[in-house]
């Protein structure tokens, strides 16, 4: 390939990872409370920025993973970033659902409490583990 070539290939990549992550910020406003937007960049709240951030990198992880998968193949490996970013962040919806059926009270609310709390790293881990498992599929 040559150079322009090279940079739509990244640009088209880079468009659809930035895609999944906007869908993983709206996944992650809909199971808190409260507005994402005000509670990290106006009220700073880090348990709230821990949870976006893990989920953010979870995304990362899982496109980059297809990305190396796709064997220099454009077409695979566009749609399955797309695909295998939106299967990772149904499974991270259902992880998070299912920490909070385990959990005492709603761990929305726990995790967007001004005070910080170790549930969120509980539930951080589990947006980063299970990008990894989905990449680990990938590849």
């Amino acid at each position: 390939m040559d150079l322009v070539t090279d940079l739509l290939v990244t640009l088209a990549y880079g468009a659809v990872g930035v895609v999944l992550m906007a869908f993983g910020y709206v996944l992650v406003d809909i199971a808190t409370p409260g507005r994402l937007r005000e509670l990290i960049w106006v009220e700073r709240n880090r348990n709230a920025a821990l949870l976006l951030a893990s989920n953010l990198a979870g995304v990362g992880i899982i496109v980059i993973a297809a990305i190396l998968a796709s064997a220099d193949d454009f077409a695979d490996g566009i749609v399955g970033a797309g695909a295998y970013g939106v299967l990772g962040l149904l499974v991270m919806a259902a992880a998070f659902l299912l920490l909070d059926l385990a959990s005492p009270g709603k761990l929305g609310e726990i995790l967007v409490d001004p005070e910080p709390h170790p549930a969120v790293w509980v539930s951080a881990v589990v947006h980063l583990a299970t990008g990894g498992i989905i990449a680990a599929a990938i590849t």
